[in-house]
């Protein structure tokens, strides 16, 4: 059967084809490089059932077959059923929490023999799939309360399935979907609050918690002060004389005096701009400043005294990885940091990387498949395996603009994001700028389910472009 035949009356997008088989052949040569150590000794069998790199081949080789089998069926079928396969993930989320096996600390497989599947990533693929449909319907409307509260119940019930596994890594791309729901018109202003306080509990784990409420009160001065119209320098001067006071007391640790003088200062401002009658700006602004006052010493609370250790070490190793064990909860980090460094500018030559064959980074086949690129490939082959992957995002954000049906664009925006979290936690935790937390490098890293999940996004876009003059 030719290609035309299953895609309809226009090709498949060969752009986006092709930066796809790309991806997934760098991720087989990557995964081989891995196992390769002293050579492939097993027998044919074995290696195919037992090594990543044979698993991997059968996983491409299904993968190839389901691209097919999701061309053969009409492109409508997805929207129709877009609720459905959605109930179908989280079945699959439900079962796994009775039946699933643990793997590093998370309840999220099922095992079949020796071939593990998360669930997760059909209940990814049936979110992405039902919101686009919700968001497509006659009388949705991201300005209307009501449909707020829909698209936020679709949300919801998966992320508390997948929190009760526990497996932060997915829970963090589900929170990639804000990127189709901004660009179909959801209102800035929940980002700029998500980003105030996703900052605020960061400051919070790095800082002691009064210094941090102290910056928060000054901060919060400061947007008084830019707001007073007149007289603006004088209550400049003052403000500065009075920082300059809170930081001598900050220098001779009177904490509790700086921030006295900072919460009488700000409430001096609450009193100015309440008797002008710029009620709407204070409420605003001080209940924001409550709120992440409360997160910090929240935050602060949680941390020490409601964290267990193990969970305490995993977040010093994200953001002050010196306070951890180098041969303990730091040994991942710091030899990834170290096999990425070592390749240099070239790298070491393909099969040539010493701690891929050592074996010192664990799971380098999965989490940390970035460090085999990084070592044996070096900065220009690092360099190169990001742009091919910005260039491939950036190619489904191009079909998601030429489609004419806009289920078939909400699509293509819910995938994009799903790939770029992907992407973007990967490679910034294999360099220590974002938290270790398990999550797949998108066709590069050993994992039949990845792969299958993955694949099925990309056939199923491919085949909705196909038909966009069908609308």
């Amino acid at each position: 059967m030719a290609v035309k035949d299953l895609v309809g009356s226009r090709t498949i997008d060969y752009v986006l084809l092709s930066l796809y088989l790309t991806l997934v052949g760098i991720g087989w040569l990557m995964i081989y490089a891995v196992g390769h150590k002293d050579g492939y000794t097993q027998e044919f069998g074995d290696f195919l059932f037992k090594t990543p790199v044979g698993k991997q081949t059968l996983t491409i080789m299904v993968s190839i077959f389901l691209s097919f089998f999701i061309m053969s069926i009409d492109w409508k079928f997805w929207r129709t059923f877009a609720y459905g396969v959605y109930g179908l993930g989280l079945l699959g989320l439900a079962l796994v929490l009775v039946f699933g096996k643990t793997i590093n600390g998370a309840k999220a497989w099922f095992m079949f023999a020796g071939f593990g599947f998360q669930p997760v990533e059909v209940a990814k693929l049936g979110t992405c799939l039902a919101l686009s449909s919700l968001m497509a319907a006659t009388g949705t409307n991201l300005k209307d309360t009501r449909s707020q509260l829909h698209i936020a119940s679709i949300l919801a019930i998966p992320l508390g399935l997948i929190i009760l596994q526990p497996d932060a890594g997915s829970c963090l791309v589900f929170a990639s979907f804000s990127i189709m729901l901004f660009r179909e018109g959801l209102s800035p202003v929940p980002y700029v609050v998500s980003f105030i306080l996703a900052t605020v509990f960061i400051f919070s784990l790095l800082y002691p918690s009064n210094n941090v409420v102290f910056g928060l009160m000054t901060v919060t001065a400061l947007i008084f002060l830019l707001n007073i119209a007149s007289f603006r320098w004088l209550w400049a001067i003052g403000l500065g004389v009075l920082l300059l006071i809170c930081s001598l007391l900050l220098y001779r640790e009177k904490i509790h005096t700086a921030l006295l003088l900072m919460l009488l200062t700000v409430l001096g401002f609450v009193v100015v701009h309440s008797r002008r009658g710029r009620f709407r700006m204070v409420i605003l602004t001080t209940s924001l400043l409550l709120v992440c006052t409360a997160i910090v010493y929240i935050t602060s609370f949680v941390f020490n005294n409601v964290m267990k250790p193990h969970q305490r070490e995993r977040i010093n190793v994200w953001l002050q990885p010196e306070k951890c064990d180098p041969r303990g909860t730091a040994y991942n980090l710091l030899h990834s940091k170290m096999a990425i460094g070592s390749g240099g500018l070239q790298g070491k030559g393909f099969l040539e990387g010493t701690m891929t064959k050592l074996g010192h980074v664990p799971e380098q086949s999965t989490d940390f498949i970035f460090c085999t690129v990084g070592e044996e490939q070096g900065f220009i082959g690092t360099f190169a395996l990001i742009v091919i992957f910005c260039l491939f995002l950036v190619r489904i954000i191009q079909i998601g603009e030429r489609q004419r049906s806009n289920f078939s664009r909400h699509y293509a925006y819910g995938i994009a994001g799903i790939f770029f979290a992907h992407f973007l936690v990967n490679v910034g935790m294999t360099m220590g700028v974002m938290p270790v937390i398990g999550i797949p490098l998108p066709f590069i890293s050993a994992g039949g389910s990845s792969l299958l999940g993955f694949t099925t996004m990309l056939a199923i876009l491919l085949k909705l472009d196909s038909h966009r003059y069908s609308i």
